[in-house]
């Protein structure tokens, strides 16, 4: 299937590795272009230049929880390749720990950076899209069913959903699509951190394998197929919805 991907320019937060990586990946195959944005300038350096440098893939040192961060993407797209078709929205996952024990100070800055930094992202972007722009939100889960130690994701992500169908049905009428994405257990550093986490991480991947009807953790690159799909004009009527990319793990209709 020819995804329409030829020359279309989309950003990309948190995606020097990981989901978004993988995603930018996937795209820039297709023929695509890609402005990528991550707080460690070597890592945004090392992932441009895997992309095939700056005839295909530009890098930003930024953070969303700088409210400045979402235009400058926007103005480094619309220069850099004359364009902006959409956006892949990710935010690091927040603290670990359950929601009774976590402090005030985490979830204040977990909603200031997960949550109104996603959605200022959202509202810049979509500001500058027009007919056949997308944008996806890389969520969790734990929208649907809380995942336990993760008081704060499961506090905010669902949130967030609301937020994404808010806007999709405020988009809509320009022709601008907004969709979730629930990944689910994928092997990103962010999993390999809450492995270790776990005192035996052998122990601990086997039951959460055996928790997944495809009984395997999922590839960054089964996400980011998935993630470019949606962006893509092949997706051009899908819109307001999330899609879960968790080997059948939820259990929610």
């Amino acid at each position: 299937m020819d995804l329409g991907l030829t020359d279309r320019v989309y950003v990309l937060t948190g995606a020097s590795r990981g989901l978004g990586y993988a995603t930018a990946e996937c795209l820039v195959a297709d023929g695509a272009r890609v402005v990528l944005s991550a707080r460690d300038g070597d890592a945004v350096a090392a992932a441009v230049k895997r992309l095939g440098g700056p005839d295909r893939a530009v890098g930003l040192t930024a953070d969303l929880s700088d409210p400045a961060t979402p235009e400058r993407l926007v103005d480094t797209a619309r220069e850099h390749f004359g364009r902006l078709d959409g956006a892949l929205i990710s935010m690091g996952g927040p603290p670990r720990g359950t929601a009774a024990a976590v402090t005030d100070d985490q979830w204040r800055e977990s909603f200031e950076t997960v949550f109104l930094g996603t959605v200022r992202a959202v509202r810049t972007v979509a500001h500058h899209l027009g007919q056949g722009g997308a944008i996806g939100l890389v969520l969790s889960t734990s929208a649907r069913s809380p995942i336990t130690g993760l008081g704060i994701s499961n506090g905010l992500r669902p949130g967030l959903v609301g937020v994404a169908k808010d806007v999709a049905d405020e988009y809509g009428p320009r022709g601008v699509r907004v969709v979730g994405l629930l990944p689910g257990r994928i092997l990103t550093d962010r999993n390999r951190e809450l492995l270790a986490a776990a005192g035996d991480p052998d122990l601990a991947l086997a039951e959460i394998e055996a928790g997944i009807p495809l009984r395997r953790i999922g590839d960054p690159a089964e996400f980011g197929r998935v993630a470019a799909f949606v962006l893509s004009p092949a997706a051009s009527y899908l819109t307001g919805v999330t899609v879960p990319v968790d080997g059948g793990a939820l259990r929610a209709l």
